[in-house]
């Protein structure tokens, strides 16, 4: 008898109800899309919160490598994700220096 596979991000269906994601599988599926997306290194994500139709997760991302490290420039990403963890849309809202505290000083 065949089995079938889930994915590792998604629960189950039932009785044809979208699958939920819960607040940690929201964010590996938001860090996995993102990663794809951009072709950069994720660090993170930095929040998760749940909407009206699914999840927005802020994730961070290594968007240029610099020697020292604690220079690299580091951008923040919003993610929406609908419940069954499928993208709905996704921005850069920050940029900034790693090693720089403040992030609201950040250039966008």
């Amino acid at each position: 008898m065949a089995r079938q596979q889930e994915t590792p991000h998604r629960k189950p269906e039932h009785d044809g109800d979208p699958p939920e994601l819960s607040a940690p599988e929201a964010a590996e599926t938001a860090l996995d899309e993102i990663a794809k997306l951009t072709g950069r290194d994720t660090v993170g994500a930095t929040s998760v919160e749940p909407t009206d139709d699914g999840w927005r997760v802020e994730i961070e991302v290594v968007e240029e490598r610099r020697i020292p490290s604690t220079s690299d420039l580091m951008a923040l990403y919003q993610v929406d994700l609908d419940l069954g963890g499928e993208l709905l849309a996704y921005r850069r809202t920050q940029r900034y220096a790693r090693g720089r505290s403040g992030l609201g000083n950040g250039a966008s």
